[in-house]
């Protein structure tokens, strides 16, 4: 597992370091990167089984394209540890996801917040793989999900902004069948609270 994860920050540390460094001024591209933690929903667990309320790491990394000042794209990657709950049997869970999704700033209508700061919603499909440690690992699940989210961004520099985000995972899994395949398995929503960084390839932080 310690590989994967030093694969996770050498893969952020090449976007921070490509985005970071271009200068080409009408570029409309982002790197994101943030951390945090996750609560999945317990309904997405067999009994006995039961998560924590929080958990931590959240890992997302994704890649923004702004089409309009207001409006772009985004396409990222989020991976999310869990694990079991004092009162529950042992068990952990890697929960990853993809997804496409849709940004729109509102800078240009909340214009009441400062200037340095916006408030940017996301939302789009995507698809969740979840992978059980241990002795539950043969009980794999993958299947499509919806995420939202809203980001609080405030800019640090031309070409930098600091943010925290909140989103939610549905997910849209078929139960267990046969149940003992949800033995240490997860076909759940999640919710997850992260703070990062938005690196502007055009040296703007708004890429306007």
């Amino acid at each position: 597992m310690e590989s994967k994860f030093n694969y996770y920050c050498l893969l952020a540390l090449f976007l921070v370091s490509a985005f970071g460094f271009s200068q080409q001024e009408e570029s409309k591209w982002k790197a994101l990167i943030a951390f945090g933690v996750n609560s999945p929903s317990q309904s997405g667990l067999l009994e006995p089984f039961e998560a924590k309320g929080v958990n931590f790491p959240t890992i997302n990394l994704g890649v923004q394209h702004m089409f309009k000042p207001q409006m772009g794209v985004k396409v990222d990657f989020g991976y999310n540890r869990f694990s079991n709950a004092d009162n529950s049997p042992d068990f952990k869970i890697n929960y990853t996801r993809i997804n496409a999704q849709f940004v729109y700033d509102t800078s240009k209508v909340f214009f009441f917040l400062p200037e340095e700061m916006s408030l940017v919603f996301h939302a789009g499909p995507g698809y969740t793989m979840i992978k059980p440690l241990d002795i539950y690992r043969e009980n794999t699940n993958s299947y499509l999900n919806a995420m939202a989210g809203v980001e609080l961004h405030y800019g640090i520099s031309r070409a930098v902004s600091l943010f925290i985000d909140g989103s939610y995972i549905m997910g849209f899994a078929k139960d267990f069948d046969p149940v003992i395949e949800g033995a240490g398995s997860f076909n759940g929503n999640m919710l997850t609270v992260t703070v990062g960084a938005s690196i502007s390839l055009s040296g703007c932080r708004t890429c306007n």
